[in-house]
């Protein structure tokens, strides 16, 4: 579990200089806030790459009310700057992430004039949860929460983007509901796994404590290092804080807890029921998810396409932005790729 939370969280969040030498700020991602949202954690204030200052300067909080609540969620994320005439592009994180892993690649996105939202699953990211009734935030809910906010925001059939967790995610939701998800993209699926296993049944006092540790800084440090090594120490320091920025909330020990008590996601029976259409994009030395999982996905699938990113890991969203975002966009607009 450790080495999935870890490839999930927070190695999500690692900039390089090659990435920062390839991408550039584009007219189209235009930033119209001069500073950050004033729900943001402190923190951020202490984030040295530009491609998530960019971005975090775009987060907002939408209403969405969900079945579950009285009261509606105020739930983050980045939303286009205009509607697109082609079905919208929703970009999800992984475990214990936010939507700030979109950070390379949301601006290509843009670039290429594809309307796109980077949404926030409930529980994790910057959403507003500090409710007098806290929601129980399971995969039941998270489930409603997202379809609650297609709904009343997106309102449009979606191109559906999962990496690991969000994968499950993904699927989830688009063998629920499958009227509000026209194609799938699916990064390195975590979507094997039998939910969160023994953690499950974990005494709620250990859960925290366990919750406790995947907060702590050594550890995100240790597993940015160890994912994603080669790279000075003061970039692994800004990441690390980019990847651990959503845990200064203080609900989000209660929200992972949750989480993890709950079972979190079994998908695996729903992968031969999904129809539409899907990409599977796969890091060839993933060291997460073997690869051999990317070909078992691409057999289960009606109707998918795989395509693997050499000398590439867990997160190619992040490590090869300019691939994960042209296959995307190809993927996207015509259905091939």
């Amino acid at each position: 579990m450790l080495l999935d939370l870890a490839g999930t969280g927070c190695t999500a969040h690692v900039y390089s200089s090659i990435a920062m030498a390839k991408i550039k700020p584009t007219r189209e991602f235009r930033v119209f806030a001069e500073s950050f949202p004033s729900f943001l954690p402190k923190g951020v204030e202490k984030i040295k790459d530009p491609f998530a200052i960019k971005l975090a300067k775009r987060i907002e909080r939408l209403p969405v009310q969900v079945t579950f609540s009285d009261s509606p969620i105020m739930s983050s994320c980045v939303r286009p700057l205009s509607r697109g005439e082609t079905n919208p592009i929703v970009l999800l994180h992984g475990f214990d992430s936010s939507c700030l892993e979109w950070r390379y690649v949301y601006p290509l996105l843009e670039e290429a004039g594809l309307e796109s939202w980077a949404i926030d699953i409930l529980g994790w990211g910057f959403s507003d949860l500090g409710l007098e009734r806290r929601p129980l935030c399971n995969a039941a809910s998270k489930s409603d929460h997202l379809y609650q906010l297609w709904k009343s925001h997106i309102k449009r059939p979606m191109v559906l983007v999962g990496p690991s967790l969000g994968a499950a995610v993904a699927i989830d939701f688009a063998a629920k509901h499958p009227e509000a998800v026209s194609k799938l993209v699916l990064i390195d699926a975590s979507v094997y796994a039998e939910g969160t296993g023994n953690l499950a049944k974990l005494p709620r006092i250990v859960a925290y404590a366990g919750v406790a540790l995947l907060k702590s800084v050594p550890l995100r440090l240790y597993a940015t290092n160890l994912f994603l090594n080669g790279i000075s120490f003061s970039t692994i320091l800004d990441s690390m804080k980019v990847g651990r920025l959503h845990c200064l909330f203080p609900w989000w020990p209660d929200t992972t807890v949750d989480f993890m008590l709950s079972g979190g996601y079994n998908v695996s029976p729903m992968i031969k029921q999904v129809r539409q259409k899907a990409l599977v994009i796969w890091g060839e030395e993933d060291k997460i998810i073997n690869y051999k999982f990317a070909v078992r996905l691409h057999g289960e699938l009606q109707d998918a396409k795989l395509r693997p990113i050499s000398e590439c890991g867990h997160i190619p969203h992040i490590q090869k932005p300019r691939a994960v975002a042209g296959l995307i966009i190809k993927f996207a607009q015509t259905g091939s790729c």
